[in-house]
């Protein structure tokens, strides 16, 4: 009786002792120290005080030169504008819907594709030859074809940045499939478990990790083949309007459409990597207890 009690004890404390690791990291994971955010914050400024002083004087670096550059002070009056600006939500309406659409759709066959391959040698057989020959062809290269693929632009500018997204995702997740421990599917196999109960409970969780990053990669890779799409085939969209100011000679509109891309782009990787820890938080719980 005493032996069940101590059981019952030891299982409560460590539920307790769980559960609060859980709360120390989740919030850990949302929260940065001040130290931290001053360090970023100063780098910041320095940055941006580096870039006024090189526009202002027109600094030559030899290879490189500030000459042509708008400082930030020249920067900020055309932001307000283009904020100020009805086009603006067509812009931004347009390259976000252009680079979810993608990533979404680059998601759902990365990963199958990924789980197939990493799990079955005839499949990794049958698929993986021709995707590693269309694996090194960059986004730009596929413009010409999309063009003549799909019947509209939209839909053109949508596959570009799928296959910006697609490798990242499936190779992370090959790799991350590949990595779980034998032993682990070993035994869930000894206990009873079916081939959809053994993916559900074994194989996804232990290649989640591989496949978050693969989102986050995918990204903003998704972000860099928009924006080239953009440039040729767009009405619309933040790299059409940074293309659009450069044959306009808009200098400083140039490094807006470029500071929101870059605004952009951060933001979905972050937002990626935030959904991720939600989806995964027994490895963020591993990776802080193995830092204790």
């Amino acid at each position: 009786m005493n032996l069940a009690r101590g059981s019952e004890a030891t299982a409560v404390s460590a539920s307790a002792d769980t559960t609060a690791t859980e709360k120390t990291v989740s919030g850990k994971r949302w929260r940065i120290s001040p130290c931290r955010l001053m360090v970023r914050l100063i780098s910041l400024m320095l940055f941006v005080s580096f870039w006024q002083f090189a526009a202002e004087h027109h600094l030559n670096l030899g290879l490189m030169t500030f000459q042509s550059i708008p400082a930030p002070s020249e920067v900020l009056p055309a932001l307000w504008n283009l904020l100020q600006s009805p086009k603006v939500g067509n812009h931004v309406g347009n390259s976000l819907y252009r680079v979810f659409a993608g990533f979404f759709s680059a998601t759902l066959a990365g990963i199958l594709l990924g789980l197939m391959i990493g799990r079955s040698r005839l499949a990794a057989d049958l698929l993986q030859p021709p995707l590693e020959m269309l694996r090194p062809i960059p986004g730009v290269a596929w413009i010409p074809l999309a063009i003549l693929m799909f019947p509209s632009s939209e839909l053109s500018m949508i596959f570009i940045t799928f296959m910006g997204a697609l490798f990242p995702i499936l190779l992370n997740t090959i790799h991350g499939v590949g990595g779980i421990d034998a032993r682990l599917t070993a035994t869930a196999r000894s206990l009873g478990a079916g081939r959809l109960r053994l993916f559900a409970e074994v194989i996804l969780p232990g290649a989640a990790p591989s496949i978050v990053t693969g989102l986050s990669i995918g990204m903003g890779t998704s972000w860099f083949c928009l924006v080239t799409a953009e440039m040729i085939a767009g009405q619309y969209g933040i790299g059409y309007y940074t293309w659009e100011s450069y044959n306009l000679q808009r200098y400083a509109d140039i490094v807006v459409g470029m500071l929101l891309i870059g605004v952009f782009g951060m933001g979905s990787s972050v937002l990626v990597r935030k959904l991720g820890d939600l989806l995964i938080p027994w490895y963020q719980i591993r990776g802080a207890r193995r830092h204790e």
